[in-house]
C-alpha cells in the first residue's frame, strides 16, 4: 500500500534544536504514513532517532501529504477496478453499494451512477446476495456458486472489510461461468443423445456390446466374462483401475448388454464439476428454486438417465456432504429436485468408477463406509496395460488403423524391434497413452511404410528408464542413427539447412548429400 511506501522523513525538514519539544507527535525517523495510527490533531510531527529529535513536519504539510496519498490511492484503485475482468462489488456495513466496476455494469446491466449509495438488495433478491452473508457472519467466502440474476452464473469470492478491528463492509469478486455451465448442459444432453443413437444402431445390427474392448489376454477375457454376467443384472457396479484403462468403456458395455440398453446412458465426472454445482447437476431444480433459475426448471442427470444407467466417474472425488445425499438416493430410491417438495422415484442403474483406493479412503474417513458398500455390490477391476502386454500388438494395430484413416495416410507396418520396445514399456498412462503414442507415430511417420525405432526417439526419449533407453538405442544401427539425427536436426531448425548442418557439425554440401542418400526431401 502507498501508506507503507511513503516515509515521513521524505517530507520532513531538519529539526532546529533551539526549539522546544512541546506539542509534538513523536514517531521513529523511519516511520511511514501507515504508522500514523495514533495522532493528536493539530500537533506537528517530530521524528526521533536514537532518542533524539532530528526532523519535524508541520501539521498542515502532513495534511496535504495525506490528501495527496489519498488521491494516489484512488488513482491506483480506479486503475485496478478497470483492469479486472471480474465483477467487483463493495458494500458498507449497512449493505449500501460503495464499489461497482465496469465488469459489474456489463454482468448485471446496472450503471455505476445508478447503484452507488443504494442498498444492494434494491437490485438483487436478498437470498441471492452473498455479500450479506459476509456482513452478517464476518466470514470469508471462497469459490461459492451463485446465480444472482437470470442466466448469469458466477463463482464468488467475498471477504469482510475491517478497520481498526471494526467491520465496516465487505467486498466480492464474481467470475462469470455462464458459458461453462451452458456448455456443460449442452454436452450432457448431446452425450445422452449420441448414446441413444448408438444403442439403437447396435440393437438393429446385433453388435456385441463388448466388441469395442479389444484384447486376447487371459486377464482381459476374464474381466469381460465377469462384466457380461454383471450386465444381465441391475446390481450396482464399482469399476476400479488406473487412469486410462478404459473404465468408461466397460461401463457403457455393461449398460448396452443390459435390459436397459435402449434407454439413456448418462455419464457424470464427479471430479470435473465444482462441488457447488454438483447437486443441481445431479438432481436438477424446480422453476423458481433460486434467483435466476431457468423458468421451466432443469432436469438433473438422474432425470436424464431415467430407466437407463447413471455412470458416476471419479466417484472418489465426491465431497463428504455430497456422499450423504447420494447415499440417501440409493437407500430411499427417490430424490428431490432443488426447490422441490415432491419425491421423485429413482429408476436408474448406478455404475461408478474410480482410480483411487476407496477402502483406504474409508479407513481415513475421506469416504463413507455405508456408501462404499452400497456402491460395491459388484466390484470389477480393470487390469493395467502392463499386466496384459500380450494385448499391445492388437491394440497398437487398431489405433494405427484408426489414425491412418483420420490423417489419410497408409497403415504402416511395425518392425519387430519397435514391438519389442513397446512390450518392454511400463505404459503408466495405459491404453490412453498407447493410443496417444499411436497417433503421434502416424503423424511423424508420414507416408513411410514401416515404423522403425528412430521414429520412437522423439516420442519415448523423455521419462523413460535407463534400461529402456539403452534398449531403444541398441535397436538403431549406425546408419539409422545418422538418418534419425539428420531428421531431428531438420525438424529442430524448421528445415533451415545451414542451421541443421551447423548443429550436426558437417558442411551444408555434406548435409545435402546425406539427405539425398536417405531420401529426405
Amino acid at each position: 500500500m502507498l501508506q507503507q511506501v511513503l516515509k515521513l522523513k521524505d517530507i520532513a525538514e531538519p529539526w532546529d534544536k533551539t526549539k522546544k519539544m512541546t506539542n509534538l507527535n513523536l514517531f521513529p525517523y523511519e516511520a511511514t504514513l501507515a504508522d500514523l495510527n495514533q495522532l493528536e490533531e493539530g500537533k506537528d510531527i517530530g521524528l526521533e532517532q536514537d532518542g533524539e529529535i532530528i526532523a519535524w513536519i508541520p501539521f498542515q504539510r502532513l495534511v496535504l501529504t495525506l490528501f495527496q496519498a489519498w488521491k494516489m490511492t484512488q488513482a491506483y484503485y480506479k486503475a485496478l477496478l478497470l483492469s479486472i475482468s471480474d465483477a467487483v462489488t463493495g458494500v458498507n456495513a449497512n449493505g449500501d453499494i460503495v464499489t461497482w466496476n465496469i465488469a459489474s455494469e456489463q454482468f448485471y446491466g446496472f450503471k455505476t451512477q445508478e447503484v452507488l449509495g443504494q442498498p444492494i438488495t434494491k437490485f438483487f433478491q436478498e437470498d441471492a446476495v452473498v455479500l450479506k452473508q459476509t456482513l452478517n457472519k464476518g466470514l470469508k467466502i471462497e469459490h461459492k456458486y451463485n446465480q444472482p440474476i437470470p442466466n448469469v452464473h458466477v463463482l464468488i469470492n467475498a471477504t469482510p472489510v475491517y478497520m481498526e478491528g471494526r467491520l465496516i463492509g465487505g467486498i466480492s469478486v464474481e467470475r462469470d461461468i455462464s458459458d461453462v455451465v451452458r456448455l456443460n448442459e449442452e454436452l450432457s444432453t448431446t452425450k445422452a443423445y449420441i448414446h441413444d443413437l448408438e444403442n439403437k444402431y447396435e440393437k438393429n445390427y446385433s453388435v456385441d456390446p463388448f466388441e469395442k474392448i479389444k484384447g486376447k489376454s487371459h486377464v482381459i477375457k476374464e474381466t469381460i466374462a465377469i462384466a457380461k454376467k454383471v450386465a444381465k443384472t441391475d446390481a450396482t457396479v464399482l469399476i476400479t483401475g488406473e487412469s486410462g484403462v478404459g473404465k468408461e468403456l466397460f461401463a457403457e458395455a455393461i449398460h448396452k448388454g443390459s435390459r436397459r440398453a435402449d434407454l439413456p446412458f448418462v455419464a457424470i465426472n464427479c471430479g470435473a464439476i465444482p462441488a457447488s454445482l454438483f447437486e443441481s447437476e445431479l438432481f436438477g431444480y424446480e422453476k423458481g428454486a433460486f434467483t435466476g433459475a431457468i423458468k421451466e426448471g432443469k432436469k438433473g442427470k438422474i432425470d436424464l438417465a431415467k430407466g437407463g444407467t447413471l455412470f458416476l466417474d471419479e466417484v472418489g472425488e465426491l465431497p463428504l456432504d455430497l456422499q450423504v445425499k447420494l447415499l440417501r438416493v440409493l437407500q430411499e430410491k427417490q430424490f428431490y429436485r432443488l426447490g422441490g417438495n415432491t419425491a421423485i422415484p429413482v429408476d436408474v442403474r448406478i455404475i461408478t468408477a474410480t482410480n483411487r483406493n476407496l477402502e483406504e479412503m474409508v479407513a481415513t474417513g475421506k469416504f463413507r463406509e455405508d456408501l462404499y458398500y452400497r456402491l460395491n455390490v459388484i466390484s470389477l477391476y480393470i487390469p493395467p496395460l502392463r499386466e496384459r502386454a500380450e494385448d499391445i500388438p492388437d491394440l497398437l494395430t487398431l489405433f494405427l488403423k484408426e489414425f491412418s484413416f483420420k490423417y489419410d495416410t497408409n497403415v504402416p507396418k511395425i518392425s519387430a524391434k519397435v514391438m519389442s520396445i513397446f512390450l518392454h514399456d511400463e505404459w503408466r498412462g495405459n491404453i490412453r497413452q498407447l493410443r496417444n503414442v499411436a497417433e503421434r507415430l502416424i503423424i511423424l511417420a508420414g507416408e513411410e511404410e514401416r515404423i522403425e525405432p528412430y521414429h520412437l526417439h522423439h516420442i519415448l526419449k523423455k521419462g523413460v528408464s535407463v534400461a529402456k533407453q539403452q534398449l531403444l538405442d541398441s535397436t538403431l544401427d549406425e546408419t539409422k542413427q545418422e538418418e534419425w539425427k539428420i531428421r531431428q536436426a531438420l525438424q529442430t531448425t524448421y528445415r533451415n539447412k545451414s542451421a541443421a548442418a551447423k548443429m550436426l557439425g558437417i558442411s551444408r554440401a555434406t548435409l545435402y548429400n546425406k539427405m539425398k542418400k536417405y531420401g529426405i526431401d
